[in-house]
């Protein structure tokens, strides 16, 4: 499939993860892409993989609670490549402990990389998309759906994710921009991997978490913002899907 020849997509946390497996997923499918992460020496890879199956990729690196820099890329990726079709808000971070011992610091920060971050990349992009008549596409979690234990920082900006999609949808939405979101549960990434569960973690409490099938990766969420973002998705707006091997089901 050639779903995005001609369409240029913008994401965050490309280094690795979901992040990574979606900008190989749209170069595959024949976007050109502006890819934006922290970690420079992970996006570094990730170019090379998208650009092996033949896309135009530019990136930089881009924190994602710097307005200042949100904005300069932004502009720099419509410099590049002269429209924007696409935004994927993944980047994240998570953390695991037990509520009584998230510091209001801890809190703060989850909140400021995971919401506040899709916020102002999707303010910065809005002008762009509305010329184009394109998409959001949001990171949420089923930590926004379903109580999670020891991921009350995290949980809580997902849900604000959620909100957020849901509020774009209804005020763009006759204006031509479709804002989603993708929840995924358990996936094998390298942030739940270092997403170490807390001490004397309740075994039980986790099991909430567990998908029903085997564990699957990144590659999974990357098929479903592909087809979000895609034609395929055209008639669904503000919605959310899960991507959690039926742990909510």
């Amino acid at each position: 499939m050639n779903r995005f020849d001609g369409k240029v997509a913008f994401m965050t946390g490309a280094a690795a993860g979901i992040g990574r497996a979606t900008a190989i997923r749209f170069a595959s499918e024949g976007a050109s892409l502006y890819l934006v992460d922290v970690a420079a020496e992970g996006l570094e890879e990730t170019v090379k993989l998208c650009e092996a199956e033949g896309a135009e990729v530019a990136s930089a690196q881009c924190d994602v609670t710097n307005e200042e820099e949100i904005r300069s890329n932004v502009e720099a990726c419509i410099a590049r490549f002269g429209r924007l079709d696409t935004l994927c808000n993944i980047a994240g971070i998570l953390l695991l402990d037990h509520f009584e011992k998230i510091t209001a610091d801890q809190f703060r920060r989850v909140l400021e990389v995971n919401l506040v971050g899709t916020f102002m990349l999707s303010q910065a992009a809005l002008p762009h998309l509305l010329e184009s008549k394109g998409s959001i596409v949001n990171t949420s979690s089923t930590s926004a759906l379903a109580g999670m234990p020891y991921g009350a920082a995290y949980g809580t900006s997902k849900g604000g994710v959620s909100a957020l999609t849901r509020t774009l949808a209804v005020e763009f939405g006759k204006k031509g921009v479709r804002c989603n979101a993708v929840n995924p549960g358990s996936i094998k990434t390298a942030m739940m991997g270092s997403g170490l569960l807390p001490e004397d973690s309740d075994p039980q409490l986790v099991m909430r978490a567990m998908s029903i099938g085997p564990p699957r990766g990144p590659e999974v969420v990357a098929a479903t913002i592909a087809m979000l973002a895609s034609e395929d998705g055209i008639h669904i707006n503000g919605e959310e899907i899960r991507v959690d091997g039926g742990t909510l089901a």
